[in-house]
């Protein structure tokens, strides 16, 4: 019974996130869950599910929602991409501070702190509806993120102007959707109106990003110190 509510859930999916998944993704799914389910639990279930997924098996790669073969053409100077295209990001940095502020940064979120000021506070907060506290999670900026389509394309991205919701605190894995986003030299460029943070984590990327992040910066900053010697 499940089966025959996956066009619905495929058509909600669409219509309030821009997911497309794919029709192997969705009957597996489905198969996983009791036919007295309501469609609103299902659609939550899936989403949910969705949003913690690789995308590249998840998600339909349909062209108009992904990014076009020529997107790390230099020679095109601007363009914009009208279709929505779901992104999740491998890689994410704070071009405002030093490799050792970075690493420092990472530190205190694996304790579960942030800055508010010269204050430490506990970013677990943040899940509790404190605005103060989420903005401190996302203190610098602007960000550089490495994103990826549904077809596993990787592209850069930089924050023109400050999107909700993206800082060193995100998750790796997370989602966003880009509507109408400007394209530079094969660059993504982020503005508020053009990208929209959904959520999500990849459990294994994140935690493998966490520890090679910091291995990369501390090998970076002691390359550095042996050229000044």
């Amino acid at each position: 019974m499940t089966t025959s509510l996956g066009p619905q859930i495929s058509a909600l999916l669409l219509t309030n996130k821009s997911l497309v998944p794919t029709p192997t993704w969705l009957t597996s799914f489905l198969s996983t869950q009791r036919p007295a389910t309501p469609l609103t639990a299902l659609y939550q279930t899936a989403l949910f599910r969705l949003l913690a997924s690789d995308i590249t098996t998840s998600l339909s790669p349909l062209p108009p929602n992904t990014f076009p073969p020529d997107i790390h053409n230099i020679d095109l100077q601007s363009r914009h991409l009208q279709s929505p295209i779901v992104v999740q990001v491998l890689d994410i940095e704070d071009m405002s501070k030093s490799r050792w502020e970075q690493i420092e940064a990472i530190e205190a979120l694996e304790r579960g702190e942030g800055t508010k000021g010269r204050e430490i506070v506990r970013v677990v907060a943040a899940v509790e509806g404190s605005d103060d506290l989420v903005a401190a999670g996302r203190a610098g900026g602007p960000h550089k993120l490495l994103l990826q389509d549904a077809r596993g394309v990787r592209v850069y991205g930089i924050e023109l102007k400050e999107v909700e919701g993206v800082g060193l605190v995100m998750s790796i894995g997370c989602k966003l959707v880009l509507r109408g986003v400007s394209v530079a030299r094969g660059v993504v460029l982020l503005e508020p109106r053009t990208a929209t943070l959904l959520g999500g984590k990849i459990d294994a990327l994140h935690e493998g990003w966490r520890e090679g992040r910091k291995t990369s910066l501390k090998a970076a900053i002691e390359a550095s110190e042996r050229e000044r010697v």
